[in-house]
């Protein structure tokens, strides 16, 4: 019997079988004109060791969107009026089923979010990945880690409980010291001079729609200079190297899949075994001794143990505005992309560190049980004696560490240039930060008195 038959319908099978090979076609073609919608369509392929960026600004943004998930969850369940809140939180944690994992992730999530963002922003410095006209793009992430530090203090009142109350009303109050207008801003984001009602309907709102709104402008346009910058930044070529490339996709695509599945399950199991905090409903007639603010607002509470609270505000923007003009101040391109900048960078930003190591501590135990200015000098307005004096001293310090660094004297009478100086002095002030934080979360006891945490 001929097969000549069977041609017809050997031509018509596979004529109703290729639009089943489009399909695979197409969506390779959605999934790579989106990737390389974010990305550019080639990396430099020493951009992609992680040891480089160590996946921070991918790491934030899956924070991110585990943040805006769960947050969405938590407020099918979550009712903002006082009499209910925390009550709300409790059928969260018992009665809603994953309740209180999903509470968790959003918890840990935002904590975490603190500490990647941080730990970004000192990778960019210490590479000097704001050079080569990315000053812009530097400022933008300064504007998003305040952001989120916003965002984690918008959100902290929200359970109601006797924790976020009274760490809500410590932080509050030091709004009131903003020169002319500190008052009237503490009273507007509090909706009058107290806690209560009107507090938390602003705080959720604020929480709810105001941040994330400004988080995710501000985070798209951060991500598209990014790649309008030609992706991250890199050391420059010598005049005889060439450049290679990789593709993005799959070399990059793969390694952001893989970090982004760690930080689900990381994420995901520190929830299951941390649950969110939850302590007594927030009463403004008990006060909890100590009464702390955040966590990543101690360092501040503890810079106000030691000066004024002016003067306090003053040295933060101080440090503010020297970060938002470091792109002017430094402007040498050669060591973009390099950490510490040289190996004289390196030494400098050790010492910087090992210095604050050494000083704040010691700082901190003789304001403590030596140091009193107030009684020594009877006569002079306190404003001077524990504002004007602190402040000036601080100062000085951070000029002398500077001016130590390029003398010449540290490193066997190697100057450090002024790019190699600033890393020196970021260190210094980087670590100075963390260790006044710690020492506000682990050593102050009753009363704010200083103790040891075992």
């Amino acid at each position: 019997m001929s097969l000549d038959i069977l041609k017809p319908l050997r031509e018509g099978f596979l004529q109703r079988e290729e639009p089943a090979t489009e399909l695979p076609t197409r969506e390779n073609h959605v999934r790579n004109n989106l990737i390389l919608h974010l990305h550019p369509s080639r990396v430099p392929a020493r951009a992609l060791r992680f040891s480089y960026t160590w996946g921070l600004g991918g790491i934030s943004v899956v924070l991110v969107v585990l943040l805006g998930l769960t947050g969405l969850l938590l407020m099918f369940r979550y009712d903002p009026r006082v009499e209910y809140a925390y009550v709300s939180i409790q059928q969260l944690e018992t009665e809603v089923m994953f309740g209180s994992f999903i509470r968790a992730v959003h918890h840990w999530s935002a904590n975490f979010l603190v500490i990647t963002t941080f730990l970004h922003l000192v990778r960019v410095f210490l590479t000097g990945s704001y050079k080569q006209g990315r000053g812009v793009n530097w400022i933008i992430g300064l504007v998003l880690f305040v952001i989120v530090l916003a965002g984690n203090f918008t959100g902290y009142l929200l359970p109601w409980d006797q924790l976020s109350y009274w760490a809500i009303t410590v932080s509050t109050s030091l709004m009131a010291y903003i020169p002319l207008l500190g008052t009237a801003v503490r009273n507007f984001f509090l909706g009058g001079p107290q806690v209560g009602q009107a507090a938390l309907s602003n705080f959720y709102a604020l929480h709810v729609v105001f941040m994330p709104a400004l988080m995710l402008g501000f985070l798209a346009y951060h991500l598209w200079k990014v790649r309008k910058n030609g992706g991250i930044s890199q050391p420059l070529l010598k005049e005889d190297e060439k450049p290679e490339f990789k593709s993005t996709n799959p070399h990059l695509v793969n390694i952001e899949l893989a970090a982004g599945l760690v930080v689900l399950v990381f994420v995901g199991l520190w929830a299951m075994f941390n649950p969110a905090p939850l302590g007594s409903i927030a009463s403004p007639l008990v006060s909890p001794n100590p009464a702390k603010a955040a966590w990543y607002f101690l360092g501040l509470q503890e810079l106000l143990l030691h000066m004024h609270p002016l003067s306090a505000m003053f040295l933060i923007g101080l440090v503010g505005v020297a970060l938002v003009g470091t792109p002017l101040v430094d402007r040498s391109d050669r060591d973009i992309g390099i950490y510490f900048r040289t190996a004289i960078g390196r030494r400098a930003a050790v010492f910087g560190a090992l210095l604050a190591l050494y000083l704040v501590p010691i700082a901190v135990i003789l304001d403590e049980f030596w140091y009193d200015l107030p009684g020594w000098l009877p006569n002079v307005h306190t404003n001077v004696t524990v504002g004007v004096i602190p402040f000036v001293i601080t100062l000085l310090v951070f000029v002398g560490v500077y001016f130590l660094l390029r003398s010449g004297w540290l490193f066997k009478n190697e100057k450090t240039n002024h790019s190699e100086a600033m890393v020196g002095i970021f260190a210094f002030i980087m670590n100075g930060l963390i260790l006044l934080t710690i020492v506000g979360i682990h050593f102050r006891g009753q009363n704010m008195a200083l103790v040891l945490p075992f």
